[in-house]
Formats: C-alpha cells, structure tokens, sequence
C-alpha cells in the first residue's frame, strides 16, 4: 500500500477527518479521535494503527512491523508498519478498519449519534 492508497481507504471510512501534521504525516481521526497515521519513517512510508492486546503481542513479531513510535512508548497498543514484509495490502485495510471500529466504539453515545454511527 502507498500513501495515496492508505489516505483513499481511510477516506472511505464514514465521518473520517484528515489533518497533516507531524512532519507531514497523514493523520486520519473520527470523532476527534485518531485511528490511522501515514509518516513517521523518514522518507518511507509507514502505516500506524490501533490494535487489540493479543494483535500488539502478535503482530510486532512479523518483519517490518513495530511497536509504533511515540504511541506505544506511551503504553498504547498502537503498531507501525514501516518495512515490505508484514502485512498484505488486504491484511493492512483490515487492521485499519479495525483501528477504526475501536475508536468508534470509545465514542460517546451522543456523539456516536451526532455523526451517524449509531
């Protein structure tokens, strides 16, 4: 996946926001909140998303994938994508749709309803 391919996807995801920020990363929100990052690795690409405790223990042993920066030094189960190797484009869409859903399900109920996500 590049860039232009993550900030598609991410756009397809209903009431998303998009900001840049951080040294030129793609920083994707909903409801305020974050759930995708594309930047943080020099001049490559790389793919930040929110994980699940078991998905944090198992993923970051896969080639090209980390703990994310900043994020996870924090204790959040946040993981990074920065190398060939980890994820398939398909598998990536799926933990940033997922990364999404756990967002979404931190909102609160109100504002679940204000944006339309029931």
């Amino acid at each position: 996946m590049n860039r232009a391919e993550f900030n598609s996807f991410c756009k397809s995801l209903p009431q998303t926001t998009h900001v840049v920020q951080w040294g030129n990363s793609d920083v994707w929100k909903v409801g305020g909140k974050l759930f995708a990052v594309c930047g943080w690795n020099g001049d490559a690409d790389a793919f930040t998303f929110k994980v699940s405790d078991i998905a944090f223990e198992v993923l970051q042993e896969l080639p090209g994938i980390r703990p994310a920066p900043y994020l996870a030094s924090r204790g959040m189960k946040w993981l990074q994508q920065f190398d060939e190797g980890g994820l398939t484009d398909e598998e990536l869409k799926n933990h940033i749709q997922y990364s999404y859903d756990l967002v979404v399900a931190k909102l609160t109920k109100k504002l679940r309803a204000e944006l339309g996500l029931g």
